[in-house]
């Protein structure tokens, strides 16, 4: 037999991502010496479910499952055109098929079986906080010894450019240049109302692939937080007091709504929201309610609205949709919090607009 040459062979540097109990990303590597072409052909793996909150040190081994496959933009111009490199996410399993503690998107693959006859299309405005390594200063306030102190109220942040209204544009922007490297489609990125908040798009997706594609940009906005020594919170309400907090509003639209719709089946669509309100706030991110207070551009937590251009509200009707009656468009679910999983979200939205085939 032949002595294996590794520099004959294509070479696969595959980054496994997963999701832990408390859904903080995970992940490591796996060289890898056979032909890939698709995800069908990245071999399943496993790691230690003891240290992620997911098995007990006994009988420690959760599956990986991949499910989405991205280029690799932290691995580049590597050494040899023979070798590769890609991220691959992946479901969590227990050795008995099911799903881990913190892995929901087998809970979405299931809801979106059969309403995908209605083509959802989902936009993701993902809104996060950076913070200096200690956790406890969002990048850009004064802090006196430990204690936080206060920049100057909101108003100048928003979209803002200049050295006294923005920080951490080059984080913002490398995470943007690496997302669209890795084949994820962040739609646009913008400064948000409180110093140091940002927000990026991702979309229009389709069904799984929302989910798949949020997951993987908080992912790559981990990694580049962790080159510049910083923190990136997910949190809801990062900072208490009259500041704005940090949703994950998400844009829907189905086949009917783009192509065929009508002011009465959007007006439809309002009274199944309210009618599952409550279910829906169950899975839109833990802390909401320090967030929803019906200020700082929210609806009351316990309360359902929709509005015409108007952002207090729950959900808020484009001024483009009302305005071409309702024929043409989306709308915008403004009550998921930043720290929502996108695969409760999009499925239980579909669930409550899309008729079970």
């Amino acid at each position: 037999m032949a002595e294996f040459n590794p520099i004959e062979h294509e070479v696969y540097l595959l980054q496994y991502v997963w999701l832990a109990a408390d859904q903080s990303l995970r992940s490591k590597t796996r060289t890898y010496y056979q032909n890939i072409n698709g995800i069908d052909d990245i071999p399943k793996w496993n790691y230690d479910g003891s240290s992620c909150g997911q098995a007990p040190g006994d009988d420690s081994e959760i599956i990986l499952v991949p499910c989405a496959l991205f280029r690799d933009p932290f691995r580049k111009n590597l050494p040899y055109k023979h070798i590769h490199s890609f991220l691959v996410l992946c479901k969590s399993e227990t050795v008995d098929g099911k799903p881990a503690l913190g892995c929901n998107r087998e809970y979405a693959e299931v809801l979106f079986k059969n309403r995908m006859h209605e083509k959802p299309w989902y936009g993701i405005e993902q809104e996060y906080t950076l913070f200096e390594k200690n956790g406890i200063t969002p990048l850009g306030w004064p802090n006196h010894n430990g204690t936080l102190g206060f920049p100057a109220p909101q108003g100048p942040y928003y979209c803002a450019t200049g050295t006294n209204n923005i920080i951490g544009r080059e984080i913002v922007e490398e995470h943007y240049m690496k997302c669209l490297e890795a084949g994820i489609r962040v739609s646009g990125i913008n400064a948000e109302v409180m110093l140091g908040q940002w927000e990026y798009q991702v979309g229009p997706c389709d069904g799984l692939s929302a989910g798949d594609e949020l997951w993987i940009s908080r992912y790559i906005m981990e990694r580049v937080c962790e080159k510049h020594n910083i923190v990136v919170s997910w949190d809801p309400k990062p900072i208490q007091g009259d500041w704005n907090g940090a949703g994950c509003h998400t844009n829907f639209s189905t086949k009917t709504m783009r192509e065929n719709g009508s002011e009465e089946y959007v007006m439809g669509l309002m009274e199944k929201f309210k009618e599952n309100h409550m279910d829906h706030i169950a899975v839109y991110g833990e802390g909401n309610d320090r967030r929803l207070t019906g200020a700082h551009e929210t609806s009351p937590i316990t309360e359902f609205s929709f509005g015409v251009a108007d952002r207090g509200c729950s959900i808020r009707i484009p001024r483009d949709l009302h305005n071409c009656d309702y024929k043409s468009g989306y709308i915008e679910d403004r009550r998921p919090a930043s720290n929502m999983d996108p695969y409760l979200v999009t499925a239980k939205i579909a669930e409550t607009c899309i008729d079970n085939m």
